[in-house]
């Protein structure tokens, strides 16, 4: 594979806006040369007026879709996300009311299914927030005041049975050991 097919299929799975170094190592490639191979990427999509645009504030980078496209995608995006939840949707959201704040990778290791689609689709929902924790220097994932209104709780505390599964000794062990 080349440095641009590599650069495209990590900032699509990716998600999210990401550095120049942290794509970098990545790829495995110098920053200098990620740059580079980003700004062509970049034109290149804007050339051939494609869907998929590439984003950069000059520090991130972000591949999404294009302003032309918001109809089609607006559309998408109500149809898709105006449904009732999975039940995978519906198994990681209880886990993060329960455990949370927890980390992407905890939530896979309860889970023992990768989960980042169903978290993509859970954010757009609104029904739960990601923040940065600068002390385990990882996003943590915890749900949000949309679920909890929805729900009609104030607290997750407030959730049945939490006292009890929030510190469960399986879950904890099952995380420690998985360090």
């Amino acid at each position: 594979m080349t440095l641009k097919s590599n650069l495209e299929a990590l900032l699509f799975v990716a998600g999210r806006p990401m550095t120049i170094k942290k794509i970098a190592e990545f790829v495995g490639e110098k920053e200098a040369r990620v740059g580079e191979a980003l700004k062509e990427l970049q034109e290149e999509y804007k050339a051939r007026a494609s869907g998929l645009q590439i984003f950069s504030t000059g520090k991130n980078w972000q591949m999404g879709t294009a302003g032309e496209t918001a109809a089609v995608v607006a559309a998408f995006v109500k149809e898709e996300f105006a449904g009732e939840l999975t039940r995978p949707q519906l198994e990681t959201l209880t886990v993060i009311a329960y455990r949370g704040p927890i980390s992407k990778g905890e939530l896979e290791i309860i889970r023992g299914v990768s989960c980042g689609l169903i978290l993509r689709n859970l954010l757009i929902r609104g029904l739960i927030d990601e923040e940065y924790d600068a002390v385990r220097k990882e996003n943590r994932i915890r749900v949000s005041m949309d679920f909890l209104r929805y729900l009609g709780v104030r607290l997750v505390e407030e959730l049945p049975d939490y006292g009890a599964l929030h510190g469960h000794e399986v879950m904890t062990t099952l995380l420690e050991q998985n360090k």
